[in-house]
């Protein structure tokens, strides 16, 4: 990798090293080669004493749930394996998403104005020779991680929780009453929670040796000596189907320089690009996507890795008394990064539905099940996904993802903003998707004929059955609404259920989302 070499060699943080590793750990879910260790199992014997009432185990977006149940009056450890602090490349999201953190309580909004490193508009949307689409308020605010993490673990302490770091999860036994959990010392608690994200041991345990589903790689940099930097690109590609892949990209302004991933999405087939030989095609593409010469750069940090999707998601632990949250659980869509901007998405509804859980001892796996349910807003991505992969044996027209994305968010762009705001952050609604079929069916009859055989017709028919539930979510959820009056006068336990449905309903048709 003589160009990726080149231009990382001598930064801090080794960014070669980390990069080898996550290369042989990529390889490793391409070959089937997945660890199997068993981490967490069953007790019969209570324990004598239980000191908390949830451990989290992952500091970093742990923190987040950790410091909203704290101020709850919860007693809850949060363990960090290493030192609690963000890193310096800013997490991208937008300011309605932010505003969670307000109405939770977590930061006033003078605390959030103070962690915005950076905020540029508009943003850029184009496929190959089609016409560039340009978008306000999406992905154009950049958080200070290292900021936003001091702020956090200021009220998490303040609010009572006890902080570890340097303090990695190691085992975990649930008993009757609790779990047992070592990490170094040991910790008993009433409810473990997974935050330690897509390799958790945890996760690795419940999938066991499953390859994943789909998976989305991404090299990227952090750079100075861009010659434009007061736009960003959302996603946008330029180049026609290249060692079996679309490459698409996104660039924003940064306080010290500017961001550009590449990213792309495929399957977990052994003979996929590795993340070294993605970093050189990074490289080769940089200049032509940003008009700039490589000598021309100072690179300020690299951004690489792997993100692996699995369609049994959100994922549920079958021990019970653990629950997994943000990427651990994989609540993100397939065609998402996932990290910072999927636990804010869920955050006021996992608060709550923890705190919930906590005050009527439903701490079981089905109870615990409730709050990681189906949501067919996100599993009806997964045809999206795969028509924007291409099988490693598939021989597709170089052109044909450009065309089919240029059509497709071309029928968005014209049903204006609630149509194309909500599926650019994630979020699908039933009525957004049904016009845009329509629009584009009626204006691109000859599109659909291309996508079946590209997508398969497996994919297809599964991709009904989640439009359906898509489609019969909408229509309940606003009864579950007006259950309301009567759903609050149950007894806890049945209230609890009753809420998680309300939210099952609410947030898997899209609804939590309201421009």
């Amino acid at each position: 990798m003589p160009l990726t070499e080149d231009m990382l060699s001598g930064l801090p943080g080794h960014p070669l090293a980390g990069l080898k590793r996550a290369d042989d750990l990529w390889l490793r879910y391409r070959t089937g080669n997945l660890p199997t260790a068993q981490v967490i199992q069953p007790a019969s014997t209570p324990l004598p004493a239980v000191d908390w009432d949830a451990v989290i185990c992952g500091g970093t977006l742990g923190v987040l749930v950790g410091a909203g149940l704290a101020q709850r009056g919860w007693r809850v450890a949060l363990l960090e394996r290493g030192t609690l602090q963000g890193r310096d490349q800013e997490w991208n999201i937008s300011r309605r998403e932010l505003m969670a953190l307000v109405d939770l309580g977590l930061l006033t909004a003078a605390e959030l104005e103070s962690v915005i490193a950076s905020e540029y508009n508009p943003a850029r949307i184009q496929f190959g020779e089609g016409d560039p689409l340009w978008v306000k308020d999406v992905l154009n605010v950049g958080v200070d991680p290292k900021g936003l993490l001091e702020q956090l673990k200021a009220k998490f302490l303040a609010a009572g929780g006890q902080l570890f770091e340097h303090t990695a999860f190691d085992s975990a036994w649930v008993h009757p009453n609790g779990v047992l959990v070592k990490a170094g010392a040991p910790f008993t608690t009433r409810l473990l929670i997974d935050a330690m994200g897509h390799f958790s041991p945890l996760v690795n345990q419940a999938r066991g040796a499953a390859k994943p589903d789909a998976v989305c790689l991404v090299v990227g940099t952090c750079a100075q000596g861009f010659p434009q930097n007061d736009t960003g690109d959302l996603i946008a590609s330029f180049t026609p189907l290249r060692h079996q892949c679309q490459y698409f990209w996104e660039a924003f302004p940064a306080r010290d320089g500017r961001t550009t991933y590449m990213f792309t999405y495929m399957d977990a087939d052994p003979r996929r690009l590795s993340l070294s030989e993605f970093f050189e095609e990074y490289w080769t593409l940089l200049p032509e996507y940003q008009g700039v010469n490589l000598e021309d750069l100072q690179v300020q940090r690299a951004l690489f890795g792997f993100f692996p999707c699995y369609k049994n998601s959100p994922l549920r632990y079958p021990w019970g008394r653990s629950l997994a949250v943000g990427d651990s659980s994989g609540s993100q869509s397939p065609l998402s990064f996932g990290g910072f901007g999927a636990m804010i998405r869920h955050l006021e509804r996992l608060v709550t539905g923890i705190d919930e859980a906590l005050a009527s001892d439903c701490l079981g796996a089905q109870a615990l099940g409730a709050l990681q349910p189906y949501q067919p807003n996100l599993s009806a991505t997964w045809l999206f996904q795969k028509s924007m992969s291409v099988g490693m044996d598939q021989t597709l027209n170089e052109q044909q993802i450009n065309t089919m994305l240029t059509a497709i968010f071309a029928a968005m762009a014209r049903l204006g903003e609630p149509t194309l705001k909500p599926f650019l952050q994630d979020v699908v609604q039933f009525p957004a998707l049904a016009k845009t079929l329509a629009v584009t069916s009626i204006k691109y009859p000859g599109l659909v004929t291309k996508i079946i055989p590209q997508v398969g017709v497996g994919a297809l028919a599964s991709w009904l059955g989640h439009y359906g539930g898509l489609a019969g979510y909408s229509l309940l959820e606003p009864l579950a609404r007006a259950l309301s009056p009567a759903i609050e006068s149950l007894p806890p336990g049945p209230r609890y259920y009753s809420h998680r449905w309300q939210d099952r309903l609410f947030y898997g048709s899209g609804k939590d989302y309201d421009i």
